[in-house]
């Protein structure tokens, strides 16, 4: 009872004031105004929002704002693409010498190379696997796998130190690589 007290008093000073100027306007002025109290017992009067109707003309004129999407590389004609990744290797602690854990070190690292060159390159296939038991999970299995065919990819860079092995590697990629 009190609130539709309210409401009438809202909606009666909102049709006086709307008579007293004339002001001429495309769009009514809004008069759907709901006030709920949920309990039927508040306390607190609720807050009151202007709504604001728009004229469907004036709708079609809005433009909703572009999405802002990352720059992504295109392979153009006119223009190459370089890729440059960096592999790293560990050295195995059971090596017969320091030669030959840098060149197991190595190894992993270039292997790691181009991996990650065919990652970028042809994307990655994820294979996703729950074992749920009792609402809980038991198992959980992501198995990454990438396949890809990589030539022509060059070495810049190798360090090594403290048993690690990074390798940079780079690769250019030109439209007619892939045109047919």
């Amino acid at each position: 009872m009190k609130y539709s007290l309210i409401l009438v008093a809202l909606l009666g000073f909102s049709a006086s004031a709307a008579m007293a100027t004339e002001v001429k306007q495309e769009a009514p002025e809004p008069t759907n105004i709901t006030v709920v109290c949920p309990t039927g017992s508040c306390e607190k009067a609720p807050v009151v929002q202007k709504v604001e109707v728009i004229n469907p003309i004036e709708l079609a004129k809005v433009e909703e704002p572009k999405p802002q999407t990352q720059k992504e590389d295109v392979l153009d004609e006119n223009q190459d693409i370089i890729i440059s990744v960096v592999g790293q290797g560990v050295a195995p602690m059971n090596t017969s010498s320091p030669a030959q854990a840098y060149a197991l070190a190595k190894r992993a690292a270039v292997a790691d190379a181009y991996r990650l060159i065919a990652e970028k390159v042809k994307g990655v296939r994820i294979d996703g696997q729950d074992l749920i038991k009792n609402m809980m999970v038991k198992r959980s299995t992501v198995r990454t796998s990438v396949k890809a065919m990589v030539r022509n990819a060059n070495i810049v860079e190798t360090t090594f130190k403290e048993g690690l092995c990074e390798v940079e590697m780079e690769i250019i990629l030109s439209h007619s690589d892939f045109a047919q």
